[in-house]
């Protein structure tokens, strides 16, 4: 999932240009409305609120079927804010908060899993996967005895990408089918490596389905428990889970999410389909208040110790994902207009864009959308995360 140029998380439906217009004009009568704990005084009330006034933009410039935010200041207030509609069919309107597929951003739970491992010197960072999975990683120029722990969460492993599989060439005929983790690993194993461990950063879900078959190793369990035990049962994530072998919905309100096949196509509904192909690097759903507090709840030391923390933060150049992106161990800083970066990493999966973080004085910003969006649309989706974070 590339910020601003490809999408993280991004099974492949069609090569040409799809997803440029995304809504017919008809839609955009959608209801918009702003809710949450922070009500607006009679002198902010009297000038349009700025996040509320991007998500619109979203909605009505770019096309979008819904737009949902949540916003928590420096003292801790938070913030709902929706735009469009949450169903096309319906015209329902969009759940405040409604859950969503977060795509990518299960890469830095699985991340804090496996530091958490290495707090527990159950893992070393440096170690080569054949430690842990000896023999698993061998390919035309991919040779697990030199990839370390640390190259996977950082993606300078050079493994090849698994979602250019020819299996997801035709994403409708898989929506529903479950695959094994080793069976996408195979489908990448069958490529060429991109370049030699350590030698680059370049971004691939593949660091992230071996470093789940490692999690799975080292602790005797599905990796799905491991987060749910170690994170969102830790730190009270009401509304996010990992989904379970053969589940294909969402469990509480959300607005459904599409796509386009081709640029000129209608609109598919994508809300439900099976997320095992995403696994360790893309399955989970979660809400942007779930999201805000997972990452206000890591970056305030409440999952990680401080060393394994400084770990996660050290980062390398990630300018794929925009000028002056840098990604971490399964975490990302992006600059801020107002000065300053946001640690996050955001996720995508078809139907849903999720971008977000927190900053170091305790704002958090999260923006979802119920498209895939490309361009300069995708742009603007990461300035609205600005537009929240700064205002």
């Amino acid at each position: 999932m590339y910020a601003r140029v490809s999408p993280r998380f991004r099974p492949t439906l069609s090569r040409g240009g799809r997803r440029k217009a995304l809504l017919a004009v008809t839609v955009l009568t959608g209801a918009v409305m702003t809710t949450g704990a922070l009500l607006p005084s009679a002198a902010s009330a009297a000038r349009p609120d700025a996040v509320q006034s991007s998500l619109n933009a979203l909605v009505a410039d770019d096309r979008m079927p819904a737009a949902l935010a949540s916003v928590t200041d420096r003292e801790g207030r938070t913030r709902n804010y929706t735009a469009g509609v949450g169903d096309l069919g319906t015209g329902a309107k969009v759940p405040k908060d409604g859950q969503v597929r977060a795509g990518s951003n299960t890469k830095a739970f699985t991340a804090v899993v496996v530091l958490q491992l290495v707090a527990e010197k159950k893992l070393a960072l440096d170690a080569p996967v054949d430690t842990y999975l000896p023999g698993l990683l061998r390919g035309e120029g991919i040779d697990g005895r030199h990839i370390t722990v640390r190259q996977l969460l950082q993606h300078t492993s050079g493994l090849p990408e698994y979602m250019e599989s020819p299996v997801f060439a035709d994403f409708p005929a898989v929506r529903y089918r479950y695959f094994e983790p080793r069976d996408l690993l195979d489908g990448a194993l069958k490529q060429e490596a991109h370049f030699s461990p350590g030698a680059k950063w370049e971004y691939s879900n593949t660091n992230y389905l071996v470093a789940g078959l490692i999690i799975q190793k080292v602790t005797g369990r599905p990796m799905g428990e491991e987060i749910d035990r170690r994170i969102i049962d830790r730190i009270g994530l009401r509304h996010t889970y990992f989904p379970k072998p053969g589940e294909t919905t969402l469990h509480e309100p959300h607005p459904k999410g599409y796509e386009r096949e081709e640029a000129d196509g209608p609109l598919i509904d994508y809300t439900t389909m099976d997320m095992s192909m995403g696994w360790a690097a893309g399955a989970l759903v979660s809400t942007n208040s779930d999201l805000d507090r997972f990452y206000s709840a890591l970056l305030d030391g409440e999952l990680l110790p401080p060393a394994q923390l400084a770990q996660m933060r050290t980062t390398v150049p990630a300018e794929a994902r925009g000028p002056g992106v840098r990604y971490g161990l399964g975490l990302t800083s992006t600059p801020l207009s107002c000065g300053g970066v946001y640690w996050g990493h955001g996720g995508t999966a078809l139907g849903y864009r999720t971008r977000g973080g927190v900053t170091e004085d305790g704002r958090a910003a999260g923006i979802a959308v119920t498209t895939a969006p490309t361009g300069a649309a995708s742009q603007r989706v990461e300035a609205a995360v600005d537009t929240a974070l700064c205002r």
